[in-house]
């Protein structure tokens, strides 16, 4: 199974609005900068995730986007759903009726070892999706790894965070 650059992208802007405060929102532009990527690429992506709901599109001059509820109710299998939809990866195309001779029709009532064996990986694939949150992968204070990029990202949302206008 291959996955689009676009889930990684993903992921990676989730992670990072993930830490903004909850009135705030981070522009397109800014979101494509920070992982180097190109802004209408990662545009079609940020549009998907807010079409399902994962992301809050916030218009005007102060806009950009936020999550669309809590990091912890976000999961890896929900990213990866909005982007690359919600069927199966491996699709049968009953192979094994096609060529000489083939076998009467009563002989695929049920699916093939194959098409069962590929279902049965994509469901252990998409269990395993659904029991991690951004929240869980957004910070790791534990790690010097995880230290550095918090104050990467960190500063990088502090220079470009929107936030309403007080009056």
């Amino acid at each position: 199974m291959k996955l689009g650059d676009g889930v990684e992208q993903a992921i990676h802007c989730m992670l990072m609005l993930s830490g903004l405060q909850p009135d705030g929102a981070m522009p397109a532009a800014a979101l494509a900068e920070y992982h180097g990527v190109s802004t209408s690429y990662l545009l079609k992506h940020l549009q998907a995730l807010a079409g399902a709901g994962l992301l809050t599109s916030v218009p005007g001059p102060r806009g950009g986007y936020r999550l669309g509820r809590p990091a912890d109710k976000i999961t890896l299998l929900d990213v990866v759903l909005a982007l690359e939809g919600a069927g199966p990866a491996f699709h049968c195309s009953e192979i094994r009726q096609r060529g000489p001779d083939p076998l009467p029709q009563k002989f695929f009532a049920k699916p093939c070892g194959v098409s069962a064996a590929m279902l049965k990986a994509e469901r252990a694939y998409r269990d395993e999706l659904r029991r991690v949150s951004i929240a869980e992968l957004a910070y790791n204070p534990d790690t010097e790894l995880g230290n550095a990029i918090e104050g990467r990202s960190c500063a990088f949302r502090e220079r470009h965070e929107r936030r309403p206008a007080t009056s």
